[in-house]
């Protein structure tokens, strides 16, 4: 199965950033949207994993306090548009944290530097800069691992476990 470890998006954030898409494709821009129920901020990648039960394990060592999460600026990784994350020591010191659990029990993971963002559109062409970022906030309390899988040609995210409350 397809994992990824996550930090899923409250109601009001979700809104937020929808309305933001929704202008976007108002303003012209074409690409693939991430559909809203999908909204997410990945903390570690981890691909295909055979038995998640170590990936739990390697969570269940990890403890946060909760932090708020702010949106910043949207920007771009070639055509992919991403909405960013005002930096904040809580969350770069969970993600360090979740990082260092995996190591510590060798679960592959893409090692990519951690840059927190949201993707929003894939394939993304047009004038997105003429559109203002959203505005938010949220508490992160929670940390998910999610399941990525395709059904009826649709990518599903679905939680499989989570740490916090």
């Amino acid at each position: 199965m397809r994992l990824f470890i996550a930090i899923r998006l409250s109601e009001d954030l979700q809104t937020s950033v929808t309305a933001t898409m929704h202008s976007l494709k108002k303003a012209g821009v074409k690409g693939s949207y991430v559909p809203s129920g999908n909204l997410h901020l990945t903390l570690a990648f981890l691909g295909e994993v055979q038995d998640r039960a170590p990936v739990q394990e390697a969570l269940q060592a990890v403890h946060f306090k909760p932090f708020r999460l702010s949106l910043s600026e949207m920007g771009n990784f070639g055509d992919l548009l991403w909405i960013g994350l005002k930096g904040n020591q809580g969350l770069s010191g969970l993600a360090r944290d979740i990082r260092t659990a995996l190591d510590s029990a060798e679960i592959s993971y893409d090692r990519a530097k951690f840059v927190p963002h949201i993707t929003i559109v894939r394939k993304a062409a047009g004038k997105w800069k003429t559109v203002p970022a959203p505005r938010g906030e949220m508490m992160v309390r929670k940390v998910s691992l999610m399941k990525s899988e395709q059904k009826d040609g649709k990518r599903v995210y679905t939680e499989v476990f989570s740490i916090g409350g």
